[in-house]
C-alpha cells in the first residue's frame, strides 16, 4: 500500500506549514545574533509551553497521566525537536539561510526509505525510489566536493543538518503511532514541546552558561519568541494532525515549499547568495520531491483506454 491520499484540506495544511516552517529559518538566523545554538533551541520549547498549555485547557484538554504515554512523549520529544534542532541550529550557525532551508527539505527523502523499512502502509513506489535517488544526488552535488577537501566547519554543519533531518523522519513515523493512541494531536504536540525542553536545559546549563550572556538584542528576541508561538505552538498542532490525516511520507512533503520562502527571506533581508552547486542541488532535491509525491507524474502519464 502507498501512503493515504491527501485531501484540499491536507493540502492547505501542507501550505500553510510551508509557509510557516519557510519563514522560521529567517527566524532562527535573527535569533542566533544574539543567542547560542543550544540556548535558542531551548527559548524555541521553553516560550511555546505556556500558549500550548492554554490551548490545550480552552480545548477542554489534559495532558496524560499514565507513565506509557509520557515515555512515548520523551522519545518524540528527543526525535522531533530535542536533538535535531540544537543540531540545526549549530549547523544554520554556518552556513546560509538558504542553505540550511534545502538540507532541511531532504526529510522526506529519509522519510521513505524509513517508512518502506518500518511501516506496513507506506511502502516505496518505483518513483518514490526514484525521488530518493534525485535528493540524494543533490546531497552530493552539494555537500560532497566540500567533503573531499576535509571536515571543514562548513561541511560539519551540513553533515549536522542532515543527521538532524534523518532525526525528523524517524520522528513523523513515530509520530503516526501515537496518533493511533487515546492521545490528541495538539495533546501530542503540547507534550512533545514540555518533554524536548526538559531535554534540552541540561544541555544548555552545560554548553552556553546563560548566565554569563550579554542580554540580547530586541531582533534576537523577536526570532525567539517567532520560533516559538507560530513556528512551534500552532505549527506542531497542524502538523501532528495531518500526520494523523495523511499519513507520516505525506506530511513531511511540506518541505516542497519551504526552501523557497527561506531562499527569498534569505536574499532580500539578510542578502545571501547561493553558489552553483547550491542551485543545481537544489534542483535535483526539488526534482526528487516531485517523483516522491507522484501527483506530478501521474497526471502526465497517457491514461489506458478500457476496452
Amino acid at each position: 500500500m502507498t501512503s493515504p491520499r491527501m485531501s484540499g484540506g491536507d493540502w492547505g495544511i501542507i501550505m500553510l506549514l510551508s509557509l510557516i516552517w519557510g519563514g522560521a529559518f529567517f527566524l532562527i538566523a535573527l535569533g542566533l545574533r544574539s543567542f547560542p545554538p543550544i540556548t535558542l533551541a531551548f527559548l524555541r520549547m521553553a516560550l511555546a509551553v505556556p500558549p500550548m498549555l492554554i490551548a490545550l485547557a480552552y480545548l477542554g484538554q489534559k495532558l496524560p497521566t499514565d507513565r506509557r504515554s509520557w515515555q512515548q512523549l520523551f522519545v518524540l520529544g528527543a526525535l522531533n525537536a530535542a536533538f535535531p534542532f540544537m543540531l540545526f541550529f549549530w549547523g544554520q550557525s554556518h552556513i546560509s539561510t538558504g542553505l540550511g532551508s534545502i538540507l532541511n527539505a531532504t526529510t522526506p527523502l529519509w522519510g521513505v526509505v524509513l517508512a518502506h523499512l518500518f511501516t506496513r502502509h507506506e511502502k516505496a513506489t518505483p518513483s518514490r525510489i526514484a525521488g530518493v535517488l534525485l535528493g540524494l544526488a543533490g546531497i552530493i552535488v552539494m555537500v560532497g566536493t566540500g567533503a573531499l577537501k576535509g571536515m571543514t566547519s562548513d561541511v560539519l554543519a551540513q553533515i549536522a543538518c542532515l543527521s538532524a533531518t534523518v532525526l525528523y523522519a524517524v520522528a513523523a513515523i513515530y509520530g503516526r503511532t501515537l496518533s493511533q493512541s487515546t492521545m490528541t494531536p495538539i495533546v501530542v504536540a503540547t507534550g512533545q514541546v514540555f518533554t524536548a525542553a526538559i531535554l534540552i536545559l541540561p544541555f544548555m546549563l552545560f554548553f552556553d552558561h546563560p548566565w554569563t550572556l550579554p542580554f540580547a538584542r530586541w531582533d534576537a528576541w523577536l526570532g525567539a519568541i517567532g520560533l516559538a508561538i507560530p513556528s512551534t505552538a500552532f505549527a506542531y498542532f497542524l502538523y501532528f494532525r495531518l500526520i494523523d490525516r495523511a499519513g507520516a511520507s505525506n506530511a513531511m512533503l511540506v518541505a516542497f515549499i519551504q526552501p523557497v520562502v527561506a531562499i527569498m527571506l534569505g536574499v532580500l533581508a539578510l542578502g545571501e547568495s547561493f553558489a552553483t552547486k547550491e542551485m543545481i542541488g537544489a534542483a535535483l532535491i526539488a526534482l526528487g520531491l516531485v517523483a516522491i509525491d507522484g501527483r506530478v507524474f501521474a497526471k502526465l502519464a497517457p491514461r489506458r483506454s478500457v476496452p
